[in-house]
């Protein structure tokens, strides 16, 4: 295995540490985990170090797709596993703030409904020979979603200062470009979903 497939890899198994950290029973264990205030808003402890092993996990993403495409180590398993370990992250995340009742659920129901359509007909390609990387299009859906995690995450400082709701735009232009790229796979690989044999 290859460095960017390791880094790959790694990114998803970092996705339990960020979910335990963050919805871990601390109370329950008697662990006082301090808030910290800017002004009139507050951020918690665990939001911070969620933010950063957040932020690592992203970085190999960064990180995966430039090796591998300077040294020429593209690879099948890469172009499979890449896509899904963002949506791993990702998807967690929003699940875990749905859960926590942070945002609402309903852009995340059409995110993820994307997601597994998009996989659906990239396995049907996949069963023809063909396997398709990410587009552009999906490439800015997840930079949008990541962007949004860490507003999120950061209690939406310092936007919140000024009234901008930067979080809550972030994360519905995520859905928006989510939608649009999955029309845009849909319309790639239709030929492939609806084949007769």
């Amino acid at each position: 295995m290859n460095l960017p497939n390791r880094l790959t890899v790694i990114r998803i198994m970092m996705i339990p540490i960020i979910i335990l950290v963050y919805i871990f029973p601390y109370a329950q264990f008697n662990i006082n985990i301090p808030v910290f205030y800017i002004k009139n808003l507050s951020i918690s402890l665990i939001n911070i170090v969620v933010l950063i092993l957040f932020l690592i996990a992203s970085f190999t993403d960064y990180l995966d797709g430039y090796i591998a495409r300077k040294n020429n180590l593209i690879t099948t398993f890469g172009k499979f596993a890449d896509p899904i370990a963002d949506k791993l992250l990702v998807n967690s995340l929003y699940i875990l703030f749905v859960s926590k009742g942070i945002i609402p659920v309903v852009p995340i129901i059409i995110m993820v409904a994307r997601d597994t359509i998009v996989d659906g007909c990239r396995m049907m390609a996949a069963q023809s020979g063909v396997v398709v990387a990410a587009g552009y299009l999906g490439k800015l859906k997840t930079v949008l979603q990541m962007l949004s995690i860490i507003f999120i995450l950061l209690n939406n400082i310092p936007f919140e200062f000024i009234r901008i709701p930067i979080s809550d735009i972030t994360l519905w232009f995520a859905t928006f470009v989510s939608m649009s790229s999955g029309y845009s796979y849909f319309n790639q690989l239709k030929e492939f979903i609806f084949e007769s044999k």
